[in-house]
């Protein structure tokens, strides 16, 4: 495995740490390309019904290493680095029918703040900062933020925070909508731990369809939408969790789903 990331599998959940604090776990293409191969293993294990994507050090992800771009013999240029790193990154992120949760341990940055927000549900601490840098070096944002962000957050704040560069507090993302939860910092580790494990033990194939439908509904129009949703409702409805999740309601017992 790359040294610029960290991989481990425990209770079901799939605890992804981005491994290069000397630079803010900055991406170069060795990381990004680890990056795809463990999502994709992720989703194939079944051994995996979470996965957590946080940050080592510091930060959570400071974006693209400018060392990187800036160096005539490490550039792989805009167009693969676009191409090849962060948009295969985002993709797989949406496309795994498995829930991700952004552990966002610090600060969060250009396209390092574009994949956390694409990320299922995203969990900063109080300390943590989100910017959308990249106006500020004379690029624009990639990595889905302009997709993602005005969904979010509306399109006259994304638009000005694109512009400007403004740094975001965790508290304020949260009251913007931006994020799931900011939390007191002494209560991060403990707070994603319940969070992955309770999601780790829910109809993991539920939940993927859910992600499926949401994804969906950024595109679909209202009948294609309800369409959708009474195809996926029906095979839901197929499934060994379902018939668990009754049982256990009408037996007034915990759920022990499965996953399938």
């Amino acid at each position: 495995m790359s040294k610029s990331i960290q991989l481990t599998i425990e209770n079901k959940i799939a605890t992804i740490t981005l491994n290069r604090p000397e630079v803010f776990n900055s991406f170069n293409r060795e990381m990004a390309l680890s990056l795809q191969s463990i999502l994709d293993d992720c989703e194939t294990n079944s051994k995996v019904r979470a996965i957590v994507l946080t940050g080592n050090g510091k930060a959570f992800c400071a974006g693209q290493d400018l060392k990187e771009v800036t160096d005539p013999d490490l550039n792989p240029g805009f167009k693969k680095i676009l191409e090849e790193h962060y948009n295969p990154i985002i993709t797989r992120i949406r496309a795994i029918k498995k829930p991700i949760i952004a552990a966002v341990n610090g600060v969060a940055a250009g396209a390092g703040a574009n994949i956390a927000l694409a990320c299922d549900i995203v969990v900063a601490h109080e300390k943590v900062s989100f910017i959308q840098a990249f106006s500020l070096i004379g690029l624009v944002p990639d990595s889905a933020g302009t997709f993602f962000l005005p969904r979010l957050i509306g399109f006259q704040k994304a638009l000005a925070l694109a512009m400007l560069g403004d740094k975001i507090g965790a508290e304020e993302a949260e009251k913007m909508g931006m994020i799931y939860k900011c939390v007191p910092t002494e209560e991060f580790e403990e707070t994603i731990d319940k969070l992955a494990l309770k999601l780790a033990n829910m109809p993991t194939k539920a939940l993927g369809m859910i992600k499926e439908l949401f994804n969906k509904s950024m595109t679909n129009d209202l009948e294609s939408q309800l369409a959708l949703e009474s195809k996926l409702q029906i095979e839901a409805a197929q499934s060994e969790d379902y018939k668990e999740g009754v049982a256990a309601f009408i037996e007034k017992r915990q759920p022990n789903f499965k996953g399938n």
